[in-house]
């Protein structure tokens, strides 16, 4: 990678983060990386160019992992389904690992989701990832219907961004847990998420 692409996505990674993607313009981008307007549109074509390469760099590797470990349990495996647990875990833990290396890219991360950017982000980079985790999904739970395991994947989500971008407000002032005690609570919450019944049909009444 040459030095000016480095400069330029440090600086980006860095503005997304504090000021968010609407606000941040490439002018604030390139002032920042001391390069000119010319260099981004050679690397990155445009901002959403910029955004993609900036959240791959990291979530690339990520994603790798996460197919490592699906490949790993699925050995394991044989001809069973992988378990909730563990196909969880496989999703979860390479991202929380990366949440204790790089917290600036968690703060991203969570800016990006908090303005409704991720699922075209997850469209245009994500898809052989996704279509991996959701077959592994629907073999260990064949009797939920599609629109249910939609729905459950989507709440899924929604709570590991959550978690994987801010803290809960606890009463003690202790040391912020390491990403395996995060991951291994997340884990169990969702599973038992994904195993709950099915949603009837029906509003809620308030009475």
């Amino acid at each position: 990678m040459t030095d000016t692409k480095q400069k330029i996505l440090d600086a980006a990674e860095k503005l997304f983060g504090e000021k968010g993607y609407a606000v941040t313009s490439l002018r604030h981008i390139i002032s920042d990386a001391g390069v000119n307007l010319a260099a981004i549109h050679y690397h990155f074509g445009s901002k959403q160019g910029l955004l993609d390469q900036v959240i791959m760099r990291k979530a690339g590797p990520v994603n790798e992992r996460r197919l490592e470990l699906l490949d790993q349990f699925e050995a394991e495996a044989g001809s069973d389904p992988v378990s909730i647990e563990k196909i969880l875990v496989a999703f979860i833990l390479p991202a929380a690992l990366l949440r204790e290396k790089h917290p600036e890219f968690a703060k991203l991360m969570g800016r990006v989701y908090s303005e409704r950017l991720m699922p075209e982000i997850i469209r245009r980079n994500f898809q052989p990832v996704t279509a991996r985790f959701l077959a592994a999904l629907r073999r260990a739970l064949p009797d939920f219907s599609a629109k249910e395991l939609a729905w459950k994947t989507h709440f899924a989500l929604g709570a590991m961004a959550h978690a994987l971008t801010a803290q809960p407000e606890l009463n003690d002032s202790g040391p912020a847990e390491p990403p395996m005690a995060m991951a291994t609570r997340l884990v169990a919450f969702l599973s038992n998420g994904f195993r709950a019944p099915a949603t009837r049909e029906k509003e809620i009444e308030v009475k």
